[in-house]
């Protein structure tokens, strides 16, 4: 039986794929049981700097698998499925979500929790709770205003409106959008890039970052210099090999 969530390793980058192509990747509890299994191996995994999570076939996912819904899923505890997305939010290493075709509603969610999205220009995206008379309870309420301003998350929630991958660019959703047939090189040159700079450095700045989002200017900056974690292990010889190269 395929793994319904594949991890692919490459050179200190983990590829989490949501592996359900037949149907368009909608996610149940099976899925997000093997990406929490995954998440918790990452942790501890000190060969990974980096990790992508994406879909595989036509699309990102198509969201929160609606047959499951109606049947009445059994998730081993209330709110199961926020905690995983925030032990993936909370991995002290940097995650992006790389979408292409559909991200509705739950895929959203699941975006929502990586550091940032990278998307297709074919990608589309959209919240749908309202059009099915649900609430969210994986983050989309918390996550999408910290990301889009909370007059554009109202929007995007009363309307139910699909967006595409220029307008979620434009409003702060995606961080840039790249054709869809070299999405999946700039992928793994965008991971390249954040492996090049410090684990420790990665480890600390969203640890720094988190626990100070959203509070007072001044409070953060005093954050800043008490709870430095100060300099990496490899500070000296990342100088080092700098100053050799200008000689």
């Amino acid at each position: 039986m395929a793994d319904l969530v594949k991890r692919e390793d490459e050179n200190g980058l983990a590829i989490l794929t949501f592996n359900r192509p037949e149907k368009l990747n909608s996610l149940t509890v099976g899925m997000f049981r093997e990406l929490r299994a995954h998440i918790a191996g990452l942790r501890k995994d000190d060969t990974i700097g980096c990790v992508v999570i994406r879909g595989a076939g036509k699309c990102f996912s198509a969201g929160h698998d609606l047959a499951d819904i109606a049947e009445g899923e059994e998730v081993p505890s209330r709110g199961w499925h926020s905690e995983t997305l925030r032990m993936m939010e909370k991995l002290p290493k940097p995650v992006i979500a790389a979408v292409h075709g559909h991200c509705y509603t739950g895929a959203l969610e699941v975006a929502l929790a990586a550091d940032f999205i990278l998307a297709a220009d074919n990608a589309r995206f959209g919240d749908t709770h309202a059009k099915w008379a649900l609430t969210p309870v994986w983050g989309m309420s918390q996550r999408l205003p910290r990301r889009v301003g909370i007059a554009t998350a109202k929007r995007l929630m009363f309307t139910a409106d699909m967006i595409d991958a220029d307008e979620a660019v434009r409003i702060g959703l995606a961080e840039y959008a790249v054709p869809a047939d070299s999405f999946d090189t700039e992928i793994r040159a965008l991971g390249q890039k954040i492996l090049a700079n410090s684990a420790f450095s990665h480890a600390a700045n969203k640890r720094l970052l988190e626990a100070t989002d959203g509070g007072p200017l001044d409070a953060g900056l005093q954050w800043e210099v008490m709870e430095t974690e100060g300099t990496g292990p490899d500070m000296q010889e990342r100088i080092a090999a700098f100053a050799s190269k200008r000689k």
